[in-house]
């Protein structure tokens, strides 16, 4: 499967997933800017970086900042078989070191 057409689908499950918990998600087109989906509910706002891989780890050499202009910036990775962690900006992101995005998405707001 083609990387781009493997990351639209992550992006469009991530995506999928939050609408059903009540987020307005609009997905940023391409790999143009920092953040993939921008999210929103309740008046808060999160920008997620979405990411795959079938290996134990993913080195992310994207964007740092915990906030991007004063929203909270996270990092969503896929680790296949339905494991979706989210993570705060590093440089190595380790499958079981992150938090369950289900679990994320329904606290978060």
């Amino acid at each position: 499967m083609k990387t781009k057409y493997k990351g639209y689908r992550v992006e469009r499950k991530i995506k999928q997933n939050l609408e059903r918990e009540g987020w307005i998600v609009v997905r940023a087109g391409g790999s143009f800017g920092k953040a993939d989906l921008v999210c929103i509910k309740k008046g808060v706002c999160v920008f997620f970086q979405v990411k795959s891989t079938r290996k134990d780890k993913i080195y992310y050499k994207g964007y740092m900042g915990k906030m991007l202009e004063g929203f909270p910036f996270y990092v969503v990775v896929d680790f296949g078989y339905g494991d979706i962690e989210v993570f705060e900006p590093a440089n190595v992101l380790e499958k079981g070191k992150g938090e369950n995005f289900e679990e994320f998405i329904r606290k978060f707001c």
